[in-house]
């Protein structure tokens, strides 16, 4: 540096490149080593959230646990997650949770089967949006529920795991579906699907690796799911005004002690369980 005081030749010279290099070197070899011990530019942006702007977190305290907490974060330029929002209480499978099938690779684990009660684990993408209403203010594509709407549980179905129209498909295609998305019509207005969005668990329709995976309306914290995640309706339409399909939202469900496991990895939000 004193050499420098006294000889004060501009960065573009032939005499000041060399040590440009050299600072450019160590300053770019510093910013590596920082981001490798924890940083946004981590090894994590090549997991399954590496395309993601948006995510919804949902971590919950076992595997066998019936509630969770679940967080919003928007991803920063530098590529920080910044929490949007306040955290919620969710409810989510009876029998808590198990691997589902989604962005992530396999994991060691319980696999999600066909009414087991349990969520699917994992990183998912974020499907379309859905309601009783014709339409709804939100950037997801949105479709408004009919009677005639069934999401099809049946894994021998050739339409395993897709919501189809039975004025449609044919009313022998939603022939023993127990997945009416119009529920307030079919259940006794049963009112959990009045708002959601689809949570792309086994988009490649593997029979009987589970279907019909939804975030929706809870009927309280205290009722458990048939392995959706279930909220409540304010947090539920801050999700629909925020989510926005251009910044590729995702969808995480970890038990802690998988959340702790796989932080670093898939590039997670630091502090999202205690």
């Amino acid at each position: 540096m004193p050499e420098m005081a006294r000889d004060p030749a501009p960065m573009h010279s032939p005499r000041a490149q060399p040590f440009a290099l050299l600072l450019c070197a160590a300053l770019a070899a510093t910013l590596a080593a920082c981001a490798g011990r924890d940083g946004p530019a981590n090894a994590g942006r090549d997991g399954p959230l590496a395309d993601a702007g948006q995510l919804v977190l949902v971590v919950t305290p076992g595997w066998d646990a019936p509630a969770g907490t679940l967080r919003s974060y928007a991803r920063d330029a530098d590529g920080a997650w910044r929490e949007v929002g306040e955290a919620a209480a969710v409810t989510v499978g009876r029998n808590g949770a198990a691997w589902g099938l989604g962005l992530h690779p396999p994991q060691p684990g319980a696999a999600k089967r066909e009414g087991d009660g349990r969520a699917p684990a994992g990183a998912f993408g974020i499907g379309i949006a859905f309601g009783y209403a014709e339409r709804l203010r939100t950037a997801l594509d949105y479709r408004g529920m009919q009677v005639s709407d069934y999401c099809i549980d049946v894994p021998a179905s050739p339409l395993y795991n897709r919501i189809v129209d039975a004025r449609e498909a044919g009313a022998d295609a939603v022939a023993g579906s127990t997945e009416p998305m119009r529920r307030d019509l079919h259940a006794d207005g049963d009112p959990r699907y009045r708002l959601g969005f689809v949570i792309e668990h086994n988009a490649q329709a593997e029979p009987g690796a589970g279907s019909c995976i939804f975030a929706h309306l809870w009927n309280g914290p205290e009722v458990p799911t048939a392995g959706c995640t279930a909220m409540d309706e304010a947090r539920m339409r801050a999700l629909l005004d925020w989510l926005a399909p251009a910044r590729r939202p995702a969808f995480v469900l970890l038990p802690r002690e998988e959340y702790a496991r796989l932080r670093t990895a898939w590039d997670l939000p630091a502090g999202a369980a205690p």
